[in-house]
């Protein structure tokens, strides 16, 4: 039975993951019956949201780990402790955590920086050979990271975004929410999700329902 790590950036699509992609990602392995676990970085958000305003919460911080546990019901660990020997592929599902707590693409696009921890997970299983599922803006990880290899991934429709990734030496491809875009030779799929706001859930879920079939796939 595959074994897929999946990565999340906190709790909330303002600040940290992106709820709805995340579990409807972990669904979509249920679902093709494979085993997963899932991690995130121990240490404090970039800031915090209110959700029902958009606004800023000043002089509060919440931890990703303990958030993203949250979505995990609690079973979740330290990204420290993944080993990529345990694990047939990666999956980072969205939100703007993923641009704000995971890297910094969030306020330097193509100039952002992304923590140790996870440029060392995201290379890692590349260097194994191992695939890696992004959603969302998750495939800005990958353009930070492995550039050099000219991935070809998608973030949907915006232009914006895109040219920020090819930048990075990424080839973007222009695709639906309900689709995804594999690229075979560096084992990379992505899924644009509510990078194309305000997709509905069935398109949503269609498009990482693929992804994790290509996952698998190419595992």
């Amino acid at each position: 039975m595959k074994n897929i790590a999946v990565i999340l950036s906190g709790c909330g699509f303002l600040d940290g993951a992106e709820i709805r992609e995340s579990v409807l990602t972990l669904l979509a392995l249920d679902t093709e019956k494979v085993q997963y676990k899932i991690f995130a970085p121990n240490k404090n958000q970039h800031h915090v949201v209110n959700h029902l305003t958009g606004e800023e919460v000043s002089g509060s911080s919440r931890n990703i780990l303990e958030e993203s546990a949250r979505i995990a019901r609690g079973k979740i660990e330290d990204i420290k402790t993944l080993n990529i020997n345990d694990f047939d592929a990666l999956v980072i599902p969205g939100g703007f955590g993923v641009a704000k707590n995971l890297c910094s693409f969030a306020f330097d696009g193509s100039k952002a920086s992304v923590d140790e921890q996870v440029t060392a997970t995201i290379k890692g299983f590349n260097l194994a050979n191992k695939p890696i599922g992004a959603i969302c803006i998750a495939p800005a990880l990958v353009a930070l990271t492995l550039g050099a290899k000219h991935p070809t991934l998608t973030i949907g429709q915006d232009e914006a975004t895109a040219n920020e990734l090819e930048k990075l030496g990424a080839k973007h491809q222009v695709c639906v929410t309900s689709d995804c875009v594999v690229d075979e030779q560096n084992k990379i799929i992505t899924t644009p999700a509510y990078m194309d706001d305000p997709e509905n859930l069935a398109d949503v879920y269609a498009g990482i329902t693929k992804l994790i079939k290509n996952v698998i796939k190419l595992a």
